[in-house]
């Protein structure tokens, strides 16, 4: 029996069929589960989207279009979602934002106040704005798992990743405070920390560009972590088989987090 036969949810964040959201919702379907989507207003970003989703089988999918940065943009697709499906199980969020010029190596020092508060925003406010909207689905569905995604840059500094780095690390925390007080509605919320891939946000990052290359070199597992290893993870930690498991960071990057150096 599939682990997800008859759970229903949402998935923010795919870019593109080489994004992180991507393989979790190819996760989450092939355990049965039925997967809504958003994507960023514009006719670009909707096509895009939607190309990547046909790349799952989907060629009429439900997408909707959403900016998380507007509380109104949150509060009209969460208020279509509820009247389509009518209950929340899971709520996927891997949506982040810094600008480019400040992921360099060297660059953390020249990041404004206004640049600094946006990347918070948009990567890690945006979880607490859509666990927000979410908990009503939920709660009428008898409990949910919220589940978002981080990187190890978080908890250690990795060159060029700057800005981005007190993002995660303020996405974790809220989801430890989120995990906390919705723990009494049955509600879950945990966050996995993936491993280096090659995705449209990493590319931006500067300081990585020889991690494809020098990961296999140092990983414990003598590899690059894969989309699949992130999806498969994203599909239990939606699944009653984590039922217990709630404010947890979870590391799927093939051992790096456990080196020293």
């Amino acid at each position: 029996m599939s682990l997800l036969a008859g759970k229903t949810g949402l998935i923010v964040g795919i870019a593109n069929e080489r994004s992180y959201a991507w393989y979790i919702a190819q996760s989450l379907m092939q355990q049965g589960a039925t997967c809504a989507f958003t994507h960023l207003p514009g006719e670009r970003n909707e096509h895009r989207t939607k190309r990547s989703l046909k790349e799952l089988g989907l060629d009429n999918p439900w997408l909707k279009p959403m900016d998380a940065a507007k509380d109104e943009d949150i509060a009209v697709a969460f208020e279509q979602y509820g009247r389509d499906f009518g209950k929340l199980d899971f709520l996927i969020h891997s949506i982040a934002f810094a600008d480019r010029e400040l992921l360099q190596p060297g660059k953390f020092i020249t990041t404004s106040r206004q640049q600094y508060l946006s990347a918070i925003d948009i990567s890690a406010y945006t979880l607490l704005g859509l666990a927000r909207a979410a908990h009503p689905l939920m709660v009428k569905s008898g409990g949910g798992s919220i589940l978002a995604m981080s990187y190890y840059g978080a908890e250690k500094v990795v060159s060029g990743y700057n800005v981005m780095g007190v993002a995660k690390a303020s996405l974790e925390c809220t989801g430890r405070y989120l995990a906390s007080e919705l723990g009494q509605d049955k509600i879950r919320v945990n966050i996995i920390s993936g491993g280096y891939l090659r995705t449209l946000a990493s590319s931006a990052v500067g300081g990585t560009s020889k991690m494809e290359e020098e990961v296999p070199k140092r990983a414990p597992l003598r590899r690059n972590v894969e989309g699949a290893d992130v999806g498969n993870t994203a599909a239990f930690l939606v699944s009653d088989l984590s039922s217990g498991m709630t404010g947890e960071v979870l590391y799927v990057d093939c051992g790096v987090n456990i080196l020293g150096s």
